[in-house]
């Protein structure tokens, strides 16, 4: 079981050198480095985290290829791992579709497109020359920097794309608010998928995490961005599964109106404990082994953007026997 810990391109460089050197000193085997458009750009940002840590990896996440092109990715990925060997796993996914919307891309064909950029990414990586047409991609070259076998992972949500996750990906990384019986539904789609590869893959999720002596300080912390994230109809199978009763469309009305107190009141402490690793540490440690019981081999910290809050978290996960490290 690994851990590892998310930044969203929100921290400005002093809170992420800040973060980083926590989450290396406290044993975290990853820093998983987001791409939302708008933010501080990840591969420059990965860049940085690198050359500040020894032993920390970094994994590229979830790069657009509607936005990044599956060469430019692996070119990015090859280059970071010749500089920083060993240390660097790219992720793909589709993309947040308001943030797509805001550039003006569609996203057509998403599994295709999907599986198409990570096999022009893997061909690449090969080392060897690539001729490969597609539907979507037509490309033919290889890497200057040579092979560069890194891990490519697939941010995947739906049955259709858990499935393909598990046949063709190295590792798979489910979205931020799942609850521990959702990812263990999600899971079992990847693994019809393996089965239909005939291979294993690694399975990760983004866990909302927040700990403290007071509970409900604890729940504020995280309470109006676990909101966001389940005001989303996709979200509708994984709020059935844990048993949480959320009123999508008044929590997207109140969302709208700006009326935080509503937010509030409808995302109350029984959906941020059924979705969250939050509370008072037995609280959290408690749902964090519901999260690794459901199937996963790594753990990674989302939401925390304190260094003093990475390292409680970490060091509270050591004594359980949760093996932290590469």
């Amino acid at each position: 079981m690994q851990i590892g810990v998310s930044v969203d391109g929100n921290e400005p460089p002093s809170l992420l050198r800040a973060l980083t050197e926590a989450a290396e000193g406290a044993g975290a085997a990853n820093l998983w480095v987001a791409t939302h458009l708008f933010n501080r750009e990840p591969i420059a940002c990965a860049t940085a985290v690198l050359a500040q840590t020894r032993r920390l990896g970094v994994v590229l996440m979830a790069m657009s290829p509607y936005t990044v092109h599956p060469v430019y990715a692996a070119m990015a990925a090859a280059t970071l791992d010749e500089l920083f060997p060993g240390r660097v796993q790219l992720c793909f996914g589709v993309g947040a579709p308001g943030a797509l919307e805001a550039v003006g891309i569609t996203a057509p064909h998403p599994m295709e497109t999907l599986r198409e950029a990570m096999a022009v990414a893997r061909l690449l990586l090969s080392g060897e020359p690539v001729t490969f047409s597609g539907r979507r991609y037509r490309v033919s070259g290889r890497l200057a920097m040579g092979a560069h076998r890194l891990p490519v992972w697939l941010a995947a949500s739906g049955p259709r794309m858990l499935e393909l996750a598990g046949e063709t990906a190295d590792g798979v990384v489910i979205s931020a608010g799942s609850a521990p019986a959702f990812i263990g539904w999600s899971l079992q789609s990847v693994r019809r998928g393996e089965e239909r590869g005939r291979r294993a893959v690694r399975k990760a999720a983004l866990v909302v995490c927040s700990v403290d002596a007071d509970p409900h300080r604890a729940h504020e912390r995280v309470r109006r961005h676990l909101a966001y994230i389940l005001r989303g109809s996709h979200h509708a199978r994984n709020l059935e599964l844990a048993g949480t009763r959320l009123d999508r469309s008044a929590l997207a009305e109140a969302f709208a109106q700006e009326n935080w107190q509503r937010v509030d009141e409808l995302t109350g402490d029984d959906v941020v404990m059924r979705h969250c690793a939050s509370g008072t540490p037995e609280q959290a440690m408690t749902m964090l082994q519901a999260y690794r019981d459901a199937g996963l081999d790594e753990i990674v910290i989302y939401g925390m953007h304190e260094r003093q809050q990475i390292e409680g978290v970490l060091a509270l996960m050591r004594p359980q026997g949760a093996s932290i490290g590469r």
